[in-house]
């Protein structure tokens, strides 16, 4: 199943916060995103099917091996692309916007070598 750009940012999103909080609800997609809950259940129940997560009976989402080896590549991509625009001088808060609109239609060859050159410049 390939991933639309919304669904992507949904799973960029649980990662981000399972990371950072280590339990993941709706809700806190919900809040985090500024999206409702309806849309929020969509999406989750989307990414079920797709076999990226997994929901527990008291509501927890907990990323699958592929959910996470997927968002942990949406997350370096926008990474990669965050510091690159910071790099040539874009300012930091307009760099993270843009880079999640790329992060999404760029190609893997070009974050590969984006990540060369900044390995190589910084």
């Amino acid at each position: 199943m390939s991933l639309h750009e919304s669904a992507e940012m949904y799973l960029e999103t649980i990662y981000l916060l399972s990371e950072k909080t280590g339990s993941v609800r709706s809700i806190d997609v919900a809040e985090y995103m500024g999206y409702s809950k309806p849309s929020v259940s969509r999406a989750v129940s989307l990414l079920r099917e797709g076999g990226y997560l997994l929901m527990a009976e008291d509501g927890f989402l907990t990323l699958t091996d592929n959910g996470k080896e997927t968002a942990k590549k949406i997350f370096e991509r926008h990474t990669v692309l965050s510091d690159f625009l910071a790099f040539i001088g874009v300012e930091g808060e307009v760099a993270a916007k843009d880079a999640c609109k790329i992060e999404h239609v760029v190609s893997d060859q070009t974050i590969k070598a984006i990540k060369n050159f900044l390995e190589k410049r910084i």
